[in-house]
């Protein structure tokens, strides 16, 4: 894949010939400001318009999650980056929105349609800390930032279990920010997606590469999702060239033990599908996940595996499967508020 970059909005096309629908007229993108939003709706933009044969241009939009200065675990998460780029879809303002996929509530309107999941980056989390650091190699009382309660019940609970002493502190702010407060010695590390810093050209950033045995990822980290609406039957068919239906399964399964454990996206919850292949044939699809409380005391983590899902009502069962295990070893009493 090209070097993620972060794109100019192209301007709009002009002397388009009046009175007869120009079939080549731009495709308006709605994407958040962030340098992250626009380096990932720049390379599905470079995309969308090999598959459609015309231009996009980029329409900014400012969501609830871009301005608010509090915690996402105190605004609830779920949503707060998406609503506005939906309500812009719902009316017209913009053709089809670009999401991180792991920001999208589990619940998809009837009106929209996620025409796409494009093939999925590194699901892992990163560590970028002070004087190239590892995680084991962290001393004792090391400051980590991360804004994810799930980050901070994992990372918790591995420093627990192998006798080191950390404490996590909740931040905000986008990747330069964040990086920051390493780099001014104010934390010692913090820690972030893979998949973000590689479109942003900065991996080089990265002291550690956490396994997923350490820390599970977010459900559907590392992932896009395309939504445009669902009645404009021409565009989700060209969008949905884009989609990896691999990606696509292993999201929805993802996704489903999320919602079944009636979670936002801000709940201390991580899962993760991937593919175990014999040989070159993929076989199975295993599932793993996780909730606990953010100070790693109490974890929950299991895992299921089954047939590859060849539909989404599979793909879908196998996430409400693994839930009902882990609501059966406790998993509800872990998640505060936001369980029922």
């Amino acid at each position: 894949m090209s070097e993620p970059r972060e794109p100019r909005a192209p301007q709009g096309q002009a002397g388009a010939p009046q009175g007869r629908p120009d079939e080549k007229a731009a495709l308006r993108l709605g994407t958040r400001r962030s340098k992250l939003a626009m380096a990932q709706s720049g390379l599905v933009a470079q995309a969308v318009s090999q598959v459609t044969g015309r231009p996009v241009e980029f329409v900014e939009i400012t969501t609830y999650g871009d301005t608010s200065r509090e915690h996402l675990a105190q605004i609830g998460g779920t949503g707060v980056f998406v609503t506005a780029l939906r309500e812009a879809l719902l009316l017209g303002e913009v053709d089809f929105a670009v999401h991180s996929l792991k920001d999208l509530p589990t619940g998809q309107p009837d009106e929209l349609a996620l025409a796409a999941v494009p093939l999925r980056e590194d699901p892992r989390d990163v560590l970028v800390a002070r004087d190239g650091l590892r995680f084991e190699e962290l001393p004792d009382g090391a400051r980590v930032g991360t804004g994810s309660p799930r980050r901070m019940a994992q990372l918790n609970a591995y420093a627990r279990n192998h006798g080191m002493t950390i404490e996590t502190v909740a931040i905000r702010g986008n990747v330069d920010t964040r990086i920051g407060y390493v780099r001014s010695g104010e934390l010692d590390a913090v820690v972030l997606a893979a998949a973000g810093l590689g479109r942003l050209g900065r991996i080089e950033d990265v002291t550690d590469f956490l396994s997923v045995d350490t820390v599970l990822p977010a459900p559907g980290q590392g992932a896009l999702a395309i939504e445009c609406a669902a009645d404009n039957a021409d565009l989700v068919a060209a969008l949905g060239e884009l989609d990896d239906p691999f990606t696509r399964a292993a999201v929805t399964a993802e996704r489903s033990l999320l919602a079944a454990l009636e979670a936002g996206c801000s709940a201390p919850v991580g899962a993760l599908a991937d593919l175990l292949a014999d040989g070159q044939i993929v076989k199975e699809m295993r599932l793993r996940g996780v909730v606990g409380t953010t100070d790693g005391t109490t974890l929950v983590q299991l895992s299921t595996t089954g047939p590859v899902p060849e539909t989404h009502d599979q793909a879908m069962a196998l996430g409400r499967e693994l839930a009902a295990e882990m609501l059966a070893k406790g998993a509800a009493g872990l998640m505060g508020e936001r369980a029922h």
